[in-house]
């Protein structure tokens, strides 16, 4: 089969998941936008995601994220880029330059590099703050939910060029993702009761996005049920 076909095929699946899950929970499939994770995958691959439809694509790997962005914008290809992943701040300043939304603010060093690099930038980035759920993990990337509220008040008190989008998670491993996106979902309405723009709710991978869609997610995460299996990196 040629990628093209392929890559149609799965995302056209992956559409029709979303719009059942949104029907099924009362929902419009306009609420809930897909963002296909690109990440190892090469640009041509992207590029005929655009011309299928998608607008919104994740990376979570710099300086190949980058590279990327360049590549399409060269070529005239006009998307959303999400910063998806885990984020060092001495790579902050670079993501900005590309990275339309970072899924994965954490603590306050990091709002405040984001802040720096956009300034320099010239541009707006929009920010989720990344919500650990995973008590077992206390290696994972995330704030815990009683912190979420003090790292709102260093991005908007604190960081005039950076646009508090909403909250984010990664359902933890080997547990079911329900609690931690119904958790996820009142961690947002709280949000939203001091920062009423802060809408946006991504949860929800390949394995989970309906069950992300049933607890309110504005924006899931797909890869590998659009893409395939992830090519073994080097």
């Amino acid at each position: 089969m040629e990628r093209r076909d392929e890559l149609a095929q799965n995302l056209a699946a992956v559409q029709q998941r979303v719009a059942q899950a949104c029907v099924q929970h009362g929902r419009s499939p306009d609420e809930v936008t897909l963002v296909v994770v690109t990440k190892t995958w090469p640009a041509s691959d992207v590029a005929i995601l655009a011309e299928l439809g998608v607008t919104d694509v994740g990376e979570n790997r710099h300086p190949e994220a980058g590279d990327k962005q360049r590549e399409l914008a060269a070529a005239g290809v006009d998307l959303r880029w999400h910063f998806v992943g885990g984020l060092q701040t001495n790579k902050a300043g670079a993501v900005t330059r590309y990275a339309d939304v970072v899924h994965s603010v954490d603590r306050p060093k990091l709002a405040r590099a984001l802040d720096r690099g956009t300034e320099a930038a010239g541009r707006t980035v929009r920010c989720l703050i990344q919500v650990d759920f995973d008590t077992t993990d206390p290696g994972r990337a995330g704030v815990p939910p009683q912190d979420v509220q003090a790292l709102a008040d260093v991005l908007v008190r604190e960081c005039p060029h950076l646009e508090l989008g909403g909250v984010m998670t990664v359902a933890p491993l080997g547990q079911d993702p329900a609690p931690s996106f119904a958790h996820l979902r009142e961690i947002s309405a709280e949000l939203t009761r001091t920062v009423p723009s802060a809408t946006t709710i991504s949860a929800g991978m390949s394995e989970d996005f309906e069950v992300a869609i049933a607890h309110g997610a504005t924006h899931v995460r797909v890869g590998r049920s659009v893409l395939g299996q992830r090519p073994v990196l080097q």
